[in-house]
Order: structure tokens, then C-alpha cells, then sequence
């Protein structure tokens, strides 16, 4: 009779050498701090539970045992510790990424928004998650919220070149009264503050200034067209350096520089949004000016890290550039976007035309990033391509159009219950 062939059990830790030696560095950095994350949460749990069952004798009133919890915390890294953390604008384009990156983390994550700009849908993971919590509120009212906080990342206000059109009052009020509210709210929790500001504040560009630098003061003008997104950006950014000399706030600014990804509005009249909307519906594209205007584009992932490493950072000297040191002209980001159409359509795709428009007043020439302080600082860079990006963002609007789920849908909707409220 045969003698039955033995099987030996896989080597899992071999298999798991191979897989973990095949992943690009991003990857497995990525992974070991996720491990890492969950074997000292593990951790903290044992030793927070042995510190609930032991007699403390003479502290009955637990003052020793909170003592030491208190203190067990501030030892845990900073990537590992679980933090509360407030995001205003939490149901926007950038908002939205940002409260996953934090969630999948596992912070207890408050996120605040209006809603004139933010969809719920952006935030459906978490609405139900126990470490979530949502307030329905306007940044231009104060904010009646308790609790204490570590950290606020305050991403409230639109940027949107179409509402800078239509409602620039908002857009400074926002900037404004906003800021003031939610710097209020951190000198009272003692939480660090941190601005997402924009390279609107460095104005009108110049071309011996071109790429822009930190140093660059701006180029500026209170009376124009984009002056009410511009200018608030700048007070918004004096107003969190006020509060950090006057009442000691931890202050960081970011000044972030053209972003895209998947959750961009598809009407807000951005160059990504507008182009990629047009050609899956085969318009024309509507180009400003020769089509050699500038701008550099960054894809979301990249901006989240960038806004994450700088609220840990020590680094508070003033605002830090956050972009892709890469230019690409307006009749390029066509053609790159035709290109990640055509991938995703395929045989249904058809050649877009582009006609051209007089270019709007004050309309900036180019846009492009000196990021060499978040290198040296941080230790930052951008790690998304623009065309492996805009495949994502691509693929994205055509999911949300097959599934009937167009944000521009969700926008009229909103629309119409604003009009109804007033």
C-alpha cells in the first residue's frame, strides 16, 4: 500500500518576507506604522487595565491612578497616541480625506461643516462610527462645543473660483469670523491650531518670483476680483499669528497650492473639475486666455500627509508651501486629462475640441510651489504623478455618474433647500 505523501504547512513567515520585500518602500513604511500603531494601543489597553484593578490604598479619590494614565499618554509617540481632534469643513474635498486618513487611525475625530459646500456622502464611512461625531454647524457662528481637543485642522471656506464670483462677503466672513471662532475654541482646549491657508496669499505672481517661496511677501490688491478669497487668506494667517503672540496659541499654516482627486465638485469651476466634466460628457474644453497660463497640481494623498506631518511638527515659524514642484500649461492638463478619459471610456471616448475665452481679470499667470522648507523640515514631497492621479480622479466622476450619485445632483438639492430656508 502507497505510503500517503505528507504536505508540509506553508512557511508563513518566508510568505510573508517575499510579499512584504516585493512592496515599494511608501507601502511597507506604511504598514510597519500601522503595525506599530496597533501593538502599542494593545499595549496601552493591558497596562490601563491593570491600572483600573489596582489598589491604590491611600488614593481613593484615584487621583494617582488618573496621574498615571495622563502620563502613560503623553509617552506614546505621536502617531500612535489617540488623539481628539476637531476638522472644520469635514464634509468637503479635502476635509473629507482628511477625517479618513485620521479615522483609519484611530482618533476620536469632531467634524464640523455647513454643508454648503461638503456632502454627506463624502463622510458615509464614519457617521455611524462610535469615534465620530458630527456638528451641523456654520464656523461663522460661535461654536458652543464641549470637550477638550488636541489638535483643529480648520479647512472651513470655498474655494471655489465660481463663489468668489458670486458671494465674496461669505468667502471673507469665513475667513474672517471663522478663524477667530475656531482660535477661540483652541485657546480654550489648549489645542494645537492648524490653517489650511492658500497660495492665494501670495497674490498675483511675479515672474522673477516664479516658483514662489515662503519668503515672497505677495503681490497683492485689496479691490479685486479674487481680493475677497486672497485678502481673507491673509488675515486669516495674521489672525492665528495674533492669538499665538497674545494668548500663546500653537499655531501651523499651511499654504496649499493647486490640489485635485477623487470628491472635487464637478461644478465648482476649478480647472480639474471642469475639464474632466466636459470631456466624459464630449464638450469642448473652455480654456481662459492661450492656453499658456500655468499651475501646478498636487494629488489629495500628498496634501494629506503634508498636513498631518506639519500639525506633529515642532516647526511654527511661519507658513510652509504645500504643492507639486511641477508646472504644466492649461492646454497640457487637457491633454493629460483626455489621456485618463480615454483609459477609462475606452472605445467610447471621443476626441474633445477646446475653445478659447478671454481670460478673466486678475486671473494669476502661474502657480508653482518652492516646497524645499516641508523637504527640510518635514522630510516631506510629493509622491503621486499627475497622470497616475488624474486616472483616480477620472475613475472616480465616472463611478459617481454610473451610480447616479453626481455630486452636481447633491449640489441642486442643497441648492433648493437653501432657498427654501431663506
Amino acid at each position: 500500500m502507497p505510503t500517503e505523501q505528507r504536505q508540509e504547512p506553508p512557511n508563513v513567515a518566508r510568505l510573508f518576507n517575499e510579499q512584504f520585500e516585493q512592496m515599494g518602500f511608501d507601502a511597507r513604511a506604511e504598514f510597519m506604522r500601522t503595525h506599530l500603531c496597533n501593538v502599542m494601543r494593545e499595549l496601552q489597553g493591558s497596562i490601563l487595565e491593570a491600572l483600573g484593578i489596582y489598589d491604590f490604598g491611600e488614593n481613593p479619590d484615584g487621583s494617582l491612578k488618573e496621574y498615571l494614565k495622563n502620563s502613560y499618554e503623553d509617552w506614546l509617540p505621536p502617531y500612535t497616541r489617540r488623539m481628539r481632534i476637531v476638522v472644520t469643513g469635514a464634509a468637503g474635498f479635502i476635509g473629507s480625506h482628511l477625517v479618513d486618513f485620521l479615522m483609519k487611525r484611530g482618533h476620536y475625530v469632531t467634524g464640523i461643516d455647513n454643508f454648503s459646500t461638503g456632502y454627506h456622502m463624502n463622510l458615509l464611512d464614519w457617521i455611524d462610527h462610535k469615534n465620530f461625531t458630527l456638528f451641523t454647524h456654520d464656523v461663522r457662528n460661535p461654536l458652543k462645543i464641549e470637550g477638550a481637543f488636541d489638535q483643529i485642522f480648520h479647512l472651513a471656506g470655498s474655494a471655489s473660483p465660481r463663489e468668489r464670483m458670486e458671494d465674496p462677503v461669505s468667502i471673507l466672513a469665513t475667513c474672517f469670523q471663522g478663524t477667530i471662532n475656531m482660535l477661540e475654541l483652541a485657546k480654550k482646549c489648549q489645542a494645537r491650531f492648524l490653517l489650511a491657508s492658500s497660495c492665494g496669499a501670495y497674490g498675483f505672481p511675479l515672474w522673477h518670483r516664479n516658483p514662489q517661496t515662503e519668503s515672497f511677501l505677495g503681490s497683492v490688491k485689496t479691490f479685486g476680483r479674487r481680493a475677497c478669497y486672497d485678502e481673507g487668506k491673509r488675515v486669516a494667517e495674521s489672525l492665528c499669528y495674533a492669538y499665538a503672540r497674545q494668548h500663546g496659541v500653537e499655531v501651523r499654516i499651511a499654504r496649499i497650492f493647486n490640489t485635485f482627486g477623487p470628491r472635487m465638485r464637478m461644478s465648482d469651476g476649478r480647472v480639474v473639475s471642469t475639464f474632466i466634466t466636459q470631456c466624459l460628457r464630449g464638450e469642448s474644453f473652455t480654456v481662459t486666455g492661450d492656453g499658456n497660463t500655468s499651475r501646478s497640481l498636487m494629488y489629495i494623498s500628498d496634501l494629506i500627509d503634508g498636513l498631518v506631518e506639519l500639525m506633529l511638527s515642532d516647526y511654527n515659524r511661519g507658513p510652509m508651501n504645500f504643492g507639486k514642484e511641477e508646472e504644466y500649461n492649461i492646454i497640457e492638463i487637457t491633454e493629460i486629462v483626455a489621456r485618463a478619459v480615454q483609459k477609462v471610456q475606452g472605445a467610447k471616448f471621443h476626441n474633445t475640441t477646446t475653445t478659447f475665452l478671454s481670460a478673466p481679470k486678475d486671473d494669476p499667470l502661474m502657480r508653482d510651489p518652492d516646497c524645499t522648507l516641508a523637504k527640510e523640515e518635514l522630510g516631506w514631497s510629493t509622491k503621486v504623478n499627475i497622470e497616475e492621479g488624474m486616472l483616480k480622479t477620472v475613475e472616480w466622476f465616472v463611478a459617481m455618474e454610473e451610480e447616479g450619485s453626481s455630486l452636481d445632483g447633491e449640489e441642486e438639492a442643497q441648492e433648493e433647500d437653501g432657498k427654501e430656508q431663506k
